[in-house]
């Protein structure tokens, strides 16, 4: 296991902990701050640069978000909101939006509250996995306050409007059975197989061009904002790139060869 960040940096990172290991391939952003892992407002620019880290990482093909103990993320520090800029908070969406922007594979692994600002986090991530536990929620209406770091705005692509105002405008909690059935995740397992489904989709997801891969969560995130036929595009833009790329030559071969293909993500 590699620490992270290297001795050389300055500061200990707040609230969270980053692990990986170069024979996996798998890097983990854990939210720690018992009991609850609330997020502080300096910790979204850490995770924020932690994610770029690990981007940069040739050893780290997927990234895994998740919370030390029963659950993933409480919300935010309120008090940090009281003593924050309205020009800081602008731009809180942009530090959330990290897991999103990072060119590798994202899963959230969720158990136990996800709320607030971890649900908003996790709703960047590209894959959310959750436990039994699993409750979501955007609680900001019961202070007088709105979701501000993209909470409102992804739900409403990913549900619909109508089930997101259900979520945003009641502040009610979504249970992991809702939650799939809604289409917020894409599996739900018992708390005890959290961390088994989280390796099975790794495993899976490591057997994949990183080049290609790479290349398909760009055009899926760019696309959804464009028109189809824009989208159309931007697609076929990319496929053409990738055509002469050597991933593409071995997977071919392999397939013709009928063996497992090695990709480089070249």
């Amino acid at each position: 296991m590699i620490p992270y960040p290297p001795a050389s940096a300055a500061g200990p990172l707040d609230g969270f902990r980053v692990e990986w290991d170069p024979s996996l391939e798998r890097a983990d952003i854990v939210l720690d701050r018992p009991p609850l892992n609330i997020v502080s407002m300096a910790e979204r620019g850490q995770l924020a640069a932690a994610f770029a880290a690990l981007e940069a990482e040739p050893s780290v093909r997927i990234i895994v978000l998740r919370g030390a103990g029963a659950h993933f993320s409480s919300g935010g520090n309120i008090q940090g909101f009281l003593e924050s800029t309205p020009e800081t908070l602008s731009r809180l969406a942009d530090a959330v939006a990290s897991p999103e922007r990072c060119a590798k594979p994202v899963i959230a692994a969720v158990r136990g509250y996800c709320f607030g600002v971890g649900f908003e986090l996790s709703l960047a991530c590209d894959f959310r996995i959750a436990s039994e536990t699993a409750e979501f929620a955007l609680p900001e209406m019961r202070i007088g306050m709105i979701p501000g770091s993209g909470g409102s705005a992804r739900l409403v692509h990913m549900i619909g409007i109508a089930r997101a105002k259900e979520i945003a405008l009641r502040s009610r909690r979504i249970k992991a059975a809702e939650a799939l059935q809604w289409g917020i995740v894409s599996e739900r397992v018992p708390d005890d197989a959290l961390e088994a489904a989280t390796t099975r989709l790794v495993d899976e997801l490591r057997g994949f061009s990183p080049l290609a891969q790479r290349t398909l969560k760009r055009v899926l995130n760019e696309g959804q904002h464009l028109s189809v036929k824009g989208a159309i595009e931007l697609e076929g833009e990319a496929y053409a790139r990738l055509r002469s790329s050597a991933d593409f030559k071995e997977g071919v071969e392999a397939f013709q060869a009928k063996r497992k293909p090695v990709f480089r993500g070249e």
